[in-house]
């Protein structure tokens, strides 16, 4: 009999896992950066434990042969969504990529599984370089909302506590608890636009503050202290006053004395040649 190196084997699915959650995390960091809403909440990713992939296999009766081609999901990437109408722009922006190619889509939010459970899965095919050469490996990218992840976070622990014999009661509360999420995300649908708005003007606030702080920690090296700690001293007042108005005037006022002070350094210098 063969035998298996699982580090060997299970090495680019790491790999892939690092890759793709960096890419998605830099998504999200590239939609707050231009001020966007970012249809991406959360990103974590995962290689399956090979406990778990000997269960898969025993379970769907998978030769050793056959692993890497019907264990789709031993390289998993979880996109955690606050909205559901985020799904599907999540899906499209996958669909677009050219890093990684859609092989099949498993939509049990349209088709929710009898559990209850509800989520978008795509299983894709990527790229990964390696040591011995290219790979192209299978992996599962699982898409849903907050409250979609919180009921199968639950319902996992429960089947794997009761080994998929679960009581008909818990079954039975498991089941009410899936229509009240339904009912939550609906709900959350409702109030969207207001969020949305809400949550563009904390990242247009957060990236003006980061610019005036950013020109006064310049301003430090061009001008005497005394200056700088009285726009700084200014800037904390403003701030303290929550108006984004006065906010933004401030920020452009002290982008002319930044751009003046870093001119007449440059011509200081220019002298000094």
């Amino acid at each position: 009999m063969e035998i298996r190196l699982w580090h060997e084997l299970l090495l680019p699915y790491e790999l892939a896992v690092k890759e793709m959650v960096i890419k998605f995390k830099h998504l999200k960091k590239e939609h707050r950066e231009k001020e966007l809403y970012s249809p991406i909440e959360q990103v974590s990713g995962r290689v399956k434990s090979i406990n778990s992939i000997l269960e898969k296999m025993q379970r769907k009766n998978i030769s050793w042969e056959e692993l890497e081609e019907k264990v789709e999901d031993i390289a998993g990437i979880r996109i955690i969504c606050q909205f559901s109408e985020d799904i599907e722009k999540v899906a499209d922006i996958i669909q677009e990529r050219q890093d990684m190619r859609v092989l099949e889509i498993k939509d049990y939010i349209t088709h929710m599984k009898e559990s209850g459970y509800r989520s978008y899965h795509m299983i894709i095919a990527y790229h990964v370089e390696t040591l011995e050469g290219p790979r192209e490996i299978k992996a599962e990218i699982q898409i849903r909302t907050l409250a979609m992840n919180f009921w199968a976070t639950i319902e996992h622990s429960l089947q794997y506590k009761y080994k998929g014999n679960m009581p008909p009661h818990v079954r039975t509360r498991l089941n009410n608890a899936a229509q009240s999420v339904l009912t939550l995300d609906e709900e959350m649908s409702s109030v969207r636009n207001e969020v949305m708005d809400a949550q563009n003007s904390m990242v247009h606030q957060s990236n003006i503050v980061k610019e005036i702080l950013n020109n006064i920690e310049n301003l430090y090296h061009y001008s005497n202290n005394r200056e700088v700690a009285k726009i700084q001293d200014e800037f904390y007042k403003i701030y303290k006053q929550n108006d984004m108005t006065m906010l933004k005037r401030f920020n452009k006022q002290l982008d002319i004395i930044a751009e003046t002070y870093r001119a007449q350094s440059l011509e200081i210098l220019g002298k000094g040649y």
